[in-house]
């Protein structure tokens, strides 16, 4: 049992890496722009295919993971001059009725440029093996890798945050855009540079997850709505945030699927335990966020931003 306690810690860990390179950019975009942007899930997706793409054009899965953080950058660069900059100053109604479609239109047209069945990224080879855990289990190399880059990309976040003038701006711009503006920094390339920065991010965390999960049309929407949980947790506006919050919803999410029947079968029919869980699991990470909310309603790491 504590094999796979650790086994599943280790996936939790792998998912709230994910769900952070997703929620980094649009944690920024809400904190900084104060802009409701339902597409961000898009562009995780995009990272996906363009992955998959990539892979298939070069026959190398390097050169192709090398070659999507730029891509889905420029594709981050082109929506925000074509789309949303003309949504920035319109009502947040506007900006998720516009976002949303934006959803529906990218949504097919990846299915016409490579159809709605699933596509699949072949493993590189030097990481599709395994290694021991406790006892007779054995754990992806490529999962561990996921984690390793994720943590990477965190820390050299948190450099480029903490020690640059960039992130200074960046900071900035969180905690009051409006001071920010008024001391002569250019508002709009900076909204561009939080743009550019959330879709690379997310489509690189659709390219590393490929090679685990089928890349289909509709990967963007589930990951979406446990970014906005991770989001709320860790406080709009906080990189810190979303990292550890990302990490406390992946491992809440991962082990409780996992262990709530078999904790539940505890005190009720296994049948109805099953059930039970099925039903509960997927809810843990909803009363974790109202639990966090009612202690702390900006978030962990949150704070009262002046407009």
């Amino acid at each position: 049992m504590f094999n796979l306690f650790v086994m599943q810690l280790l996936n939790g860990a792998q998912f709230g890496i994910l769900l952070f390179l997703v929620a980094a950019g649009l944690t920024l975009v809400f904190g900084i722009m104060d802009f409701i942007n339902l597409a961000h899930g898009v562009l995780y997706m995009v990272g996906g295919y363009v992955m998959a793409m990539m892979t298939g054009a070069t026959g190398t899965f390097w050169v192709a993971l090398l070659l999507v953080p730029p891509i889905t950058l420029v594709i981050g660069l082109v929506l925000e001059v074509t789309v949303f900059r003309r949504l920035y100053d319109r009502s947040h109604l506007d900006q998720v009725l516009a976002t949303f479609g934006l959803v529906l239109v990218l949504s097919e047209l990846v299915k016409i440029l490579w159809g709605s069945a699933p596509l699949s990224v072949a493993m590189p080879e030097m990481l599709s093996g395994s290694v021991p855990l406790l006892g007779p289990m054995r754990y992806p190399i490529y999962r561990i890798a996921v984690i390793a880059v994720g943590l990477g990309v965190a820390l050299g976040l948190w450099f480029v945050i903490a020690r640059t003038r960039v992130g200074m701006l960046l900071r900035a711009g969180a905690a009051n855009r409006t001071m920010v503006a008024a001391l002569g920094t250019d508002i709009n390339r900076l909204f561009m540079l939080v743009f550019a920065i959330g879709a690379m991010l997310a489509g690189f965390a659709g390219a590393i997850v490929s090679p685990i999960l089928s890349v289909d049309p509709g990967m963007g929407d589930s990951i979406l709505i446990l970014t906005f949980v991770v989001i709320v947790i860790g406080g709009v506006g906080s990189v810190k945030g979303a990292f550890f919050a990302a990490l406390l919803v992946g491992v809440v999410d991962t082990l409780g699927r996992m262990f709530g029947p078999i904790l539940l079968k505890l005190v009720m029919d296994p049948a109805a335990a099953a059930q039970a869980g099925r039903t509960l699991a997927p809810m843990l990470v909803y009363i974790l966020m109202a639990a966090v909310l009612f202690w702390r309603p900006v978030g962990l790491f949150g704070r009262r931003a002046a407009r």
